[in-house]
């Protein structure tokens, strides 16, 4: 077999910030002064060159290299810029209550460019060693960032659960790839998918497989009933870490689902169609039902991904109908990929409020600390409206077009097939959206209607309020201009 060089071109983006992550620890060795500060600022300069440089391939072929371990396409290179860009809100929200916490040592900023590495290797793997590479890689530096807080028992005892239900997710994932192996005799998806297609694949095998793999993606995404770790590490974490985690991993274990099940399994479609079916409705239930219930925020933020990430399910179930690809398939695909980056935008700014408010010896962790908001600020009281308002669904915010777009290719799905099965998931999805709303409009009611019981100014930077206050207006823009943001996820879809 010839030896063909691999094109390392295609992943400069990786080398660069793998290059970046090095050198940040060198400097930071040997620089005890200001080492912090600095790497901040290392971090975010990469962040930004990682963008630069994404940016620079241009109209990317898609093209396979390093052994058919590794594929540069459009849908990879756009991921890759929506996480650059989370990433970097996450280092400014979080670098003041980091620091206040005394907990922003450089060792969590090198964390973070890691989890930003394996990231960027998920996003653009297409064989299951480098899938699991890139997955564990990212896995590993947020269990490290979850017990970062060493002298607080929560965040720890988080990070412990984080890990070892991690690592049962992680050998239950190998089980599936090893048995897809066994079964077609591959591990890149483009030969599984022929494998599978040509019917030389054993199906008993091939179904136990997807089953294994399946529990991975759901674990990753933290959909039900493989969500118990959520509400625990959000809730255990140092908010600014929570942020990190609730956000960016998102987009990568989107584009996880997305290569596993439609690139290498498309032709399982009907069997995993079936699993995510229940995997969404039971997400969707729970997560809204549960959420009605807490008083913590940052436990309702982290039920409430639960049921928004039982959504971005229903887009990407519906994208095949009766084993039918096709234009159908591709607004199905990019209305789930739409959703994903939407809620991470969302999620970015409802933390990002919960950072804004909290301060040295005081967490805002309570819907009551949000009491009075107005009161003391009401241009972010007007924010934080903006973010409940998106993340409820209602018009005119990139929540509300974000819901749309999913329920209308369920829909489609329904007409197309004549199953009434899509419909009820359309209904299920709409009844638990208006329960939903309750949780979110109750953290608008205390802002404008309950008195403050803290007066104090809030604290913090420019650049902070700057970025916060931005985020949260690129959600109205959003939703006044969605078809921007969808023709985009369209295109790299397609291309």
């Amino acid at each position: 077999m010839e030896f063909v060089l691999p094109d390392f071109r295609l992943a400069t983006p990786e080398i660069f910030i793998a290059c970046a992550a090095l050198f940040v620890l060198m400097v930071t060795s040997f620089k005890k002064q200001g080492a912090r500060t600095a790497a901040f600022w290392l971090c975010e300069i990469t962040l930004l060159g990682a963008f630069v440089l994404i940016l620079g391939s241009g109209d990317v072929q898609r093209s396979l290299t390093f052994g058919g371990m590794y594929i540069a396409d459009l849908f990879g290179s756009f991921l890759k810029l929506v996480v650059c860009l989370a990433v970097a809100i996450v280092l400014q929200y979080g670098r003041a209550y980091m620091a206040a916490r005394k907990i922003d040592t450089p060792e969590y900023y090198l964390m973070v460019l890691f989890a930003t590495l394996g990231m960027f290797v998920l996003i653009s793997a297409s064989h299951f060693v480098s899938i699991y590479m890139g997955l564990e890689l990212m896995s590993l530096s947020l269990y490290g960032l979850v017990a970062s807080d060493r002298d607080n028992p929560r965040s720890t005892e988080a990070g412990m659960k984080y890990f070892v239900l991690g690592a049962l997710a992680s050998g239950l994932l190998l089980y599936g790839m090893s048995m897809l192996y066994g079964a077609t005799g591959s591990l890149e998806l483009h030969e599984i998918a022929q494998r599978i297609y040509d019917r030389s694949a054993n199906d008993v095998v091939v179904a136990f497989g997807l089953v294994f793999v399946m529990v991975g993606v759901a674990f990753k995404l933290g959909v039900v009933p493989f969500h118990m770790w959520v509400p625990d590490v959000y809730h255990g974490a140092p908010t600014a870490v929570t942020l990190l985690v609730s956000s960016a991993p998102k987009i990568a274990a989107f584009a996880m689902a997305f290569r596993i099940l439609v690139l290498g399994l498309f032709d399982l479609a009907e069997q995993w169609q079936q699993m995510l079916m229940l995997l969404a409705v039971a997400s969707i239930v729970l997560g809204n039902l549960a959420a009605v219930a807490q008083t913590n925020i940052k436990r309702m933020l982290a039920y409430s991904g639960i049921s928004h990430m039982g959504f971005m399910l229903l887009g990407l179930l519906a994208g095949v109908v009766k084993g039918e690809g096709g234009t159908y398939a591709i607004n199905a695909y990019s209305s789930a990929m739409f959703y994903t980056v939407a809620y991470v935008l969302m999620t970015l700014a409802s933390f990002g409020m919960v950072i804004l408010l909290s301060r040295a010896g005081f967490e805002a962790e309570n819907v009551d600390d949000f009491k009075g908001l107005n009161q003391r600020s009401p241009w972010f009281a007007g924010m934080m409206l903006i973010v409940m308002f998106s993340m409820a669904g209602i018009p005119f915010f990139v929540g509300f077009f974000a819901k749309l777009s999913v329920l209308q290719a369920v829909v489609a799905a329904g007409n197309v097939s004549g199953l009434s099965i899509y419909y009820w998931l359309a209904g299920v999805a709409v009844v638990m959206s208006a329960i939903g709303a309750f949780y979110y409009l109750r953290v608008v009611k205390v802002m404008y209607f309950d008195d403050a019981l803290d007066n104090s100014p809030i604290e913090a930077s420019i650049g902070t309020r700057s970025v916060l206050s931005a985020n949260a207006l690129l959600l109205a823009v959003i939703g006044l201009l969605p078809n921007s943001l969808m023709q985009i996820c369209a295109f790299t879809l397609l291309h």
